[in-house]
């Protein structure tokens, strides 16, 4: 949770070059905040030390002062986890974090652990920004236009094609677009 709040008050510095489609890695190690009674990573740090990586990259692709200027912030919708080794104490790993797509509703992103190049854990998530003062959402393409200004674009990226599972975990939690339905006047 400290570095959670660190991350989130004294914000990396954005990396030249950075752009939303490029993965961000960064070195870890398992501190005793972070473990259960079976001296592991638990399962809810996981998700703690996803949002710090998350700030990180965010961050790094120059959205935090945008998020400030338009009094934006991400939340997460769903997430998924899949566990593959533990984590022990000390033990140094990496997590990288990268946008896997978007559509009208939520940005998807991909946060694989590793440690010694061997996985260790991977989320799924579904992210959306919100106004901080009136909780309205903000469309992912209108925050993909605003990155894209920023940056002095005068096109904005299309969102890759979802990972079919991805896309299918999306649909089974009701995150993903939902279907337009007619109304049928009787």
């Amino acid at each position: 949770m400290l570095q959670l709040a660190w991350t989130a008050v004294f914000p990396r510095k954005k990396v030249r070059g950075r752009t939303l489609l490029d993965p961000s890695t960064y070195s870890m190690r398992v501190m005793p905040q972070d473990l259960d009674i079976l001296m592991h990573v638990n399962n809810g740090s996981y998700l703690q030390l996803m949002d710090v990586a998350r700030f990180r990259h965010i961050a790094e692709m120059g959205g935090t002062p945008l998020s400030r200027e338009n009094s934006w912030g991400a939340v997460v919708a769903a997430s998924t986890m899949k566990y593959r080794r533990s984590l022990q104490l000390f033990e140094r790993f990496e997590i990288t974090t990268r946008v896997i797509g978007w559509d009208e509703r939520c940005f998807y992103m991909e946060q694989v652990f590793l440690r010694r190049g061997k996985l260790c854990a991977r989320g799924i998530i579904a992210a959306r920004f919100l106004h901080r003062k009136t909780g309205e959402r903000i469309a992912p393409p209108a925050v993909i236009a605003a990155l894209a200004a920023s940056e002095g674009l005068t096109t904005t990226p299309e969102s890759p094609r979802l990972p079919d599972d991805v896309a299918a975990w999306a649909r089974a939690w009701d995150v993903a677009p939902r279907p337009v339905t007619e109304s049928v006047e009787p």
